[in-house]
């Protein structure tokens, strides 16, 4: 309980082999900013899903549905919806189903357009981990303006694209820079105990070197050994 305690263990190189801070972003930051011990770094969710030209239909609503309002308050809940303009029937049936849901939207011109329950997004929410039942919502011009628009507000933490385009889908897997990447679910799934590890520490946005959910045995090394009878390299 002292936080006095915290410093001293972040100084102790060579006696900690790890810190996974648990905590608000004020302990986050702080571990980030002191440590000379490694850490996993644990922070924002800020997640979106984009809503491709060819989404399909029958599955959009139920899915963005689930991915802001399940538990609107976990590291896995969507926060911004990018939706493509040439998808604007979904983009309204999706809209209304989550004001229809008593979720809050922020919305560009485009998605303020669909419903006047929309509130008009302001600069501070795109990149915002709201964690309660508000999303920001955004037209894109296709593939590479959501994707322009991830790259920027993105945390490295979760980003789904919904589409029936296997070509666009296999792109946006491989290029989206993020710990987890999905294809047509819901960014609820993102989850140590989803993902068949158990028990979750948390999910590490960094790369090196847990990256994703991780669990007792992404938290273990690895060492090699060799065992010889005089063997010499020539």
């Amino acid at each position: 309980t002292d936080r006095a305690a915290v410093g001293a263990m972040l100084r102790a190189d060579g006696l900690i082999d790890v810190i996974v801070p648990r905590g608000g972003r004020s302990l986050v930051e702080r571990v980030r900013a002191e440590a000379r011990v490694p850490v996993f770094s644990h922070l924002d969710g800020v997640n979106h899903i984009y809503v491709h030209a060819d989404a399909d239909p029958g599955i959009v609503d139920a899915v963005v549905v689930n991915a802001k309002l399940r538990r609107p308050g976990i590291c896995g809940a969507v926060e911004c919806l990018l939706f493509d303009r040439a998808a604007a029937d979904r983009a309204e049936s999706a809209v209304k189903a989550l004001l229809d849901a008593g979720c809050a939207v922020r919305g560009d011109a485009g998605v303020q357009a669909i419903d006047g329950r929309v509130a008009a997004a302001e600069d501070g929410d795109w990149g915002h981990e709201f964690l309660d039942a508000i999303v920001a919502a955004r037209m894109v011009d296709g593939y590479d303006d959501a994707a322009a628009h991830i790259a920027r507000y993105g945390s490295g933490h979760t980003e789904a694209i919904l589409t029936r385009d296997d070509a666009v889908a296999d792109r946006f897997l491989a290029e989206t820079d993020a710990a987890i990447v999905m294809r047509d679910a819901s960014t609820q799934f993102a989850d140590g105990g989803e993902f068949g590890m158990g028990a979750e520490i948390g999910i590490a946005t960094g790369r090196l070197h847990a990256r994703g959910p991780v669990g007792a045995a992404q938290l273990t090394t690895f060492k090699y050994v060799v065992r010889g009878a005089g063997q010499t390299r020539p």
